[in-house]
């Protein structure tokens, strides 16, 4: 992970000049010589176990793909849209709820223990889900994992930005998003069974209860974020924690850029007007619009009902929702090795521009142009296409993002504020694909998709700037004006 690294930060782990930091006692520092990089290898075992909070995300995300016909037919709701949209949308709102308080949650009691605290609601929610008798225990059941859901990712990213050193920051920042794609594959797996065996799909809930547990347990024994410790006044703490991430080498000049000034921010709380006006607000709305675009290209109509979208084409349901696993994997792979070399906006351009394409043969698959056959190869490859070139940019890159571009005093609550767009958004989709997949029919709603995923082209193109190897300090300085 070093190497090809070296040549584009190097301005990054410079030698620090003695004017341009001084400690938090307001005395200048000694200069501060490196004389070499930081080893990943330390920052890894705490970026892996944080990143278990995405496995849990993709795991319940497509947890009710291949198991929801099961579920309607043992919960006595089978034939009804709305209460299939419900199962999958309800989880969703608990994710909005999450997600919400995340950014307070995260300043409050810290980054480890706010994912600690997000495996409590999936823990008990997962277990209501396999016991439940009735739509109604299964819809609370979904509601608890929802917050966990809305809590984990958006904590994650914020403590894997953290924690890493810049130079692999986009690397490991990708890990989230495979992280995710292996809870899906896992999901897509265990639902296999759900067909055949009865019952099966309250087993798929109850393993969804190991890696929430692992978590919670796990999370103990990793670091603490040095910028949460440095601004929550907690010095000491934050160089002990740069030790364990960084080596003893890279300690004082990894404290020396955190004390760097921020282009003016204090130290006040941050209340949610702060976020939509003044400064802050075009971050805020870059990051808003992006996620909310991510949504709207409608990537998780694929993976909330890949099942029924290939049914209607007569495709198998079970190894073409494992194709669309391996088919996110693979992409994410690709994403994890490109994104500290081309960079973030390059993939999330190139990541855009094939969705619009893919998209568009899709919508040409749903004609009644094509040959049965025809269409068949069109919306099952436009399909494979879809979800490959979103897990290159369109997935993993707008969390990491949004990590890097918000300044350090107002990031968790920025972060939570946009992933509460994000689940917003996500929760309509989920709700209103399948009534109006029904009603308008697919041609018509393909084109739709393909239209939000042009616009998000414009869009990043206009208002994205590249981070890559760059501090968090650095990132700060030349996007936020000084008052």
């Amino acid at each position: 992970m070093r190497g090809r690294h070296v040549v584009d930060i190097s301005s990054t782990y410079k030698r620090v000049a003695l004017k341009d930091h001084v400690n938090a006692y307001g005395k200048q520092e000694s200069p501060v010589r490196l004389t070499g990089y930081p080893s990943w290898k330390r920052s890894l075992p705490h970026v892996i176990v944080a990143t278990l909070a995405s496995f849990l995300f993709g795991y319940h995300l497509g947890v009710v793909n291949e198991t929801l016909e099961s579920i309607s037919l043992d919960l006595a709701f089978s034939g009804s849209t709305l209460a299939e949209g419900l199962v999958v949308s309800t989880c969703l709102g608990g994710a909005f709820i999450g997600s919400l308080f995340s950014g307070w949650i995260a300043d409050g009691v810290g980054r480890r223990r706010a994912l600690q605290l997000c495996a409590l609601p999936m823990i008990i929610g997962a277990s209501m889900s396999a016991t439940t008798k009735n739509l109604w225990g299964m819809l609370l059941g979904r509601l608890f994992v929802g917050t966990g859901m809305g809590l984990g990712p958006a904590v994650a990213a914020l403590y894997v930005s953290e924690v890493s050193p810049a130079y692999v920051r986009g690397t490991f920042g990708s890990f989230t998003q495979i992280s995710s794609c292996l809870g899906l594959l896992g999901s897509l797996f265990m639902g296999l069974q759900a067909k055949g065996i009865v019952g099966w799909w309250r087993a798929c809930f109850w393993v969804s209860i190991i890696p929430a547990a692992l978590l919670a347990l796990l999370m103990e024994f990793s670091a603490e974020s040095p910028h949460w410790l440095f601004k929550s006044g907690r010095t000491s703490q934050a160089e002990a924690e740069f030790e364990k991430l960084l080596g003893e080498a890279h300690v004082k000049y990894a404290y020396a850029e955190l004390s760097k000034p921020d282009g003016g921010d204090d130290t006040e709380a941050v209340m949610l007007s702060d976020l939509l006006h003044g400064r802050h607000f075009k971050l805020i709305f870059i990051g808003s619009t992006l996620f909310a675009l991510q949504q709207l290209s409608g990537i998780n109509t694929v993976f909330y009902f890949s099942s029924t979208i290939f049914k209607s084409f007569g495709v198998p349901s079970d190894r073409a929702n494992i194709c669309i696993g391996v088919a996110n994997f693979l992409g994410s792979i690709v994403a994890m090795i490109l994104m500290d070399k081309l960079g973030r906006r390059v993939l999330l351009l190139g990541s855009f521009s094939g969705m619009v394409v893919s998209m568009g043969l899709q919508v040409v698959g749903a004609s009644s142009f094509p040959s049965s056959t025809e269409a068949f190869y069109l919306s099952a490859g436009g399909m494979l296409l879809f979800v490959l070139t979103f897990s290159l940019g369109a997935g993993p890159v707008p969390s990491l993002l949004l990590s890097e571009i918000f300044p350090g005093q107002i990031r968790a609550k920025a972060m939570a504020f946009c992933m509460s767009v994000h689940w917003v958004i996500n929760f309509f989709v989920g709700l209103l694909f399948l009534p109006l997949l029904e009603q308008i029919g697919a041609q018509i709603l393909y084109t739709v998709f393909g239209a939000f995923c042009l616009i998000s082209v414009i869009f990043v193109k206009r208002n994205v700037v590249e981070t890559k190897g760059k501090s968090l300090q650095e990132i700060e300085m030349a996007l936020l004006p000084v008052e």
